[in-house]
């Protein structure tokens, strides 16, 4: 009864698993119209049927062995196409497709490729002949395919008539990186160089030497076992044999050979890994008998079987023992699975593998998942019936899962970046033209682009949003980096010790060896300071030379303590010079020892010129005992030089200053003198800064000298104006960076010595050259005298003032009556003698003490 209503319901076909080719869109399998036409290759069925006709003809047998991994490949190329379709890379620019099943035949890929060549929009599907095919316009742009490097061999030398490029997502011979041979042909996976040593790698790691290999007799199976060969030995890993089975199924030999081959495992006991170059259906064979004869072994399985489902579903498949296999790179693949969700609501009108596929589905709807593979794999070697209603499409959707399970997501995400490779060159070339025509471009101006411009040298490779690894922005190599080739993954770091690069640098440039040299402008600008420093210094020499026995001469000391600073200031003027020009050590050595001994004997000696002033114009007795204890000019002017000869040596001996290359500077060396000791230095110029501030302090209480005879109050200005230079050369000191230290210090030193010489000799040139009518004896005299009359004056009005303080507060506390009177009357004249008293006690006192000073000055 079920069986009638069964009958009843469905109307039943039969129909052959693959049809004859009839006429040239008979062998299509599937089919889109666009703008650009893409062709695909694929091994949809694993073997051609032999045919029965004797004598044999040239026909193009039916196909049998229904691939579902492949027949997800071609669903993930169309999926792709349709993904670049619905996006905005090719702005309204379509994606066609023709995708032929080669029926794992290298005649057949041959038949579509004569296809692919054929003249376009020609109704006699001819391949024109010419000399020069650059404007040739062929039926298809671009091929993606085939898997098997065997095929893609065959397909890429017809191709390479009219360069049309050729992307393969699998084929891995090393042969087809051969750009002479194979100008066209393209991959979106590795060569076996990688593979075959990454084999011989693990082998040698896993402690094996002996082993065995398995090939097919093909191009990819020769060239695979070549390479695997060398790359073993070079790891000293030996191969016991070497078994070679027929390339295709259709092969009749091919069971004979299998039985061969696992008889030869078994014989050599000792072999207990073995390496695999075979295809999925040689593996399933080859598997499944070896189980039959609890073969148990370590197989390494190469990228064409490792992922494989196909091989995972082979019955007590653990038997077999440990498979360890390579794999191509897996990428996002989720939008493929949510396209199998819908593939039920796909057309199929045009596509005969899904027509095909929905028919094998129906055959087998009572079969669980697990054994789906197989009864497929039964049903398409002969006919089958399958129903021809909607059923189909609740079949399909029951069955979704069952293919996301049996996908192999390194090929799939290969074939994308196949797809997208292309969609990317002709996004390019459409950039320029209308690609809605047909004869926009021709299929070779494609080998010329790419998914992503040439990354220029100078650019290194950035990965952008992209899944894609040959999609990616160019981006410049940042300072002190380059890259010297095209498309390079990073930039190389140059020597930063001795090289600096730019930004987008394609080389290296040697950094500049910077100092402050002769020619700088600064530094002319600072020598010519120091030549006029040094003029002034003559000048002023000579003046003093020729007014030797003048009272302001021999005010500042005579002509041996004037010659004294004088030769200071010079010494300290031509220090400036051994900051600037290339550093040498001994350069190094003397500046700051040069500047550190003169600037200080020209201290000591304007120290001894403070005390002799302050002990000069004392009116402080104490004070004054204390100061002629202490002044004693040699001595003093020997010590404090002294102290600092021994700062300098100690610092020369312990922690000399040498010449060091500064290279912390991206582009340049600075070639400068490192101090050998901050302690040393600072303890230097900390020193000088004492004695200035003793000078400061001993001149500031001399600052209400006579007017004529200020020097008091010029020298406090003249340290006020050294410690204002030096207070302010610390910070600036150790912030500056480069060439241009050494200005610095030069800066300050001459700021001190201009304002020591402007403030100490400028005046005394002023008067001995302006006013000489003070310049003389008499005029110096009298100065003195009014000064010690006035300061007399002061201190004896002071001493009256406290004397009448003490005697009127005496009387007004006798109070004798009338006699109070009296008393007053009788002291008015004492109170009106003592000024008078006072005066006269003034006048002498005055004139003794001008005489003490003129002579102590």
């Amino acid at each position: 009864m079920a069986l009638f209503i069964i009958a009843v319901t469905f109307f039943v076909i039969i129909l052959d698993t693959s049809q004859s080719c009839h006429t040239p869109d008979d062998f299509v399998a599937i089919t889109s119209p666009g703008h650009i036409m893409i062709g695909g290759l694929f091994a949809i069925h694993e073997k051609m049927l032999s045919s029965d006709d004797h004598p044999r003809r040239p026909q193009i047998q039916k196909c049998a062995g229904f691939e579902i991994s492949v027949f997800l490949q071609t669903l993930a190329m169309i999926h792709s196409i349709e993904m670049i379709n619905n996006s905005t890379l090719l702005s309204g620019v379509k994606l066609g497709y023709e995708i032929y099943d080669t029926c794992t035949e290298v005649t057949a890929a041959m038949a579509a490729t004569l296809r692919f060549l054929s003249k376009f929009n020609c109704s006699r599907e001819t391949v024109v002949f010419q000399c020069d095919y650059s404007s040739y316009m062929p039926r298809v742009k671009a091929v993606i395919g085939a898997g098997y490097s065997e095929t893609s061999i065959a397909v890429s030398r017809m191709l390479n008539l009219q360069l049309m490029p050729q992307v393969s997502y699998e084929s891995t011979a090393e042969i087809l990186s051969d750009k002479i041979r194979f100008p066209s042909f393209l991959r979106t996976v590795p060569s076996d160089f990688y593979q075959t040593k990454a084999m011989a790698h693990l082998i040698r790691q896993s402690g094996w030497n002996w082993i065995g290999a398995i090939t097919t007799d093909d191009d990819y199976g020769r060239l695979a076992l070549n390479t695997f060969a060398i790359q073993a030995a070079k790891n000293n890993v030996c191969i016991a044999f070497k078994e070679v089975l027929p390339a295709f199924l259709s092969d009749n030999t091919i069971e004979v050979r299998i039985n061969q081959t696992l008889e030869k495992i078994t014989a050599e006991a000792q072999v207990n890994v073995i390496v695999v170059f075979l295809r999925k259906f040689h593996v399933f064979n080859l598997f499944t008998k070896a189980i039959e004869r609890k073969i148990s072994k370590i197989w390494i399985a190469s990228d064409n079987w490792s992922t494989a489902t196909k091989i995972i579903t082979i019955p007590n498949v653990k038997k077999l023992g440990k498979v360890v296999g390579f794999a191509f790179r897996r990428g996002n693949t989720s939008s493929f699975h949510s396209f199998l969700q819908t593939l039920h609501m796909y057309a199929n009108d045009n596509n005969k593998p899904l027509h095909e596929f929905a028919m094998l589905v129906s055959a087998c709807k009572y079969i669980k998942d697990g054994d789906l593979s197989q009864c497929i794999s039964n049903y398409s070697q002969a006919t089958l019936t399958y129903d021809t209603t909607k059923t189909i499409e609740n079949h399909l959707f029951k069955r979704n899962d069952f293919l996301w399970h049996y996908t192999e997501p390194g090929l799939i995400y290969s074939i994308q970046l196949a797809v997208f490779a292309l969609g990317h060159a002709i996004r390019d070339l459409c950039q320029a033209r209308d690609c809605k025509k047909p004869n926009a471009f021709q299929p070779w101006e494609q080998i010329l682009s790419k998914c992503s411009k040439e990354c220029s040298p100078g650019q290194m490779k950035k990965a952008t949003g992209s899944q894609h690894s040959c999609c990616y922005e160019c981006v410049s190599c940042p300072e002190n980096h380059y890259s010297n080739e095209t498309d390079m993954d990073h930039c190389l770091l140059c020597n930063n010790e001795t090289h600096w690069a730019p930004v987008r640098s394609t080389t290296c440039f040697e950094k500049e060896v910077e100092y402050l040299d002769w020619d700088d402008s600064l530094a002319l600008l600072l020598i010519a300071l120091s030549l006029l420093g040094i003029a002034f210094v003559l000048a002023i020499g000579i003046i003093f030379t020729r007014n030797l026995k003048t009272p302001v001469v021999k005010s500042s000391g005579g002509l041996v303590v004037c010659y004294v600073m004088l030769i200071c200031h010079a010494l300290n003027f031509a220090s400036t010079g051994f900051f600037i020009g290339e550093p040498q050590d001994f350069a190094c050595k003397t500046r700051q020892t040069l500047f550190g001994v003169s600037f200080t004997l020209c201290v000591s000696c304007i120290l001894t010129k403070s005390l002799k002033i302050l002990l000069a114009f004392s009116f402080d007795p104490k004070l004054t005992m204390f100061l002629k204890c202490l002044y004693r000019p040699v001595p003093i002017v020997l010590t404090c030089t002294g102290i600092q000869v021994v700062i300098c040596t100690l610092w020369l001996v312990l922690a000399a200053p040498t010449v060091e290359e500064n290279i912390s500077l991206p582009r340049v060396i600075i070639l400068e003198c490192e101090e050998g000791s901050a302690l040393a230095f600072g303890t230097m110029l900390g020193y000088i800064t004492v004695l200035a501030f003793i000078c400061f302090v001993f001149a500031f209480k001399g600052r209400k000298l006579p007017e004529n005879y200020n020097e008091a109050k010029f020298l406090t200005f003249g340290m006020l104006i050294y410690f204002i230079a030096w207070i302010t050369f610390i910070p600036v000191y150790t912030t500056t960076f480069g060439k241009y230290l050494p200005a610095v210090e030069i800066i300050v030193i001459l700021i001190s010595n201009y304002g020591i010489l402007c403030c100490i000799f400028f005046p005394k040139c002023y008067i001995i050259l302006c006013k000489q009518k003070t310049n003389t004896k008499s005029a110096f005299l009298q100065m003195v005298y009014n000064y010690s009359a006035h300061s007399v004056d002061s201190l004896a009005l002071s001493h009256v003032s406290l004397d009448s303080t003490s005697y009127d507060t005496a009387t007004t506390n006798q109070r004798p009556g009338n006699k109070m009177t009296a008393c007053q009357n009788d002291n008015h004249l004492p109170a009106q003698v003592l000024p008078h008293t006072g005066t006269a006690k003034t006048i002498k006192a005055s004139k003794t003490l001008s005489q003490k000073r003129s002579s102590s000055i």
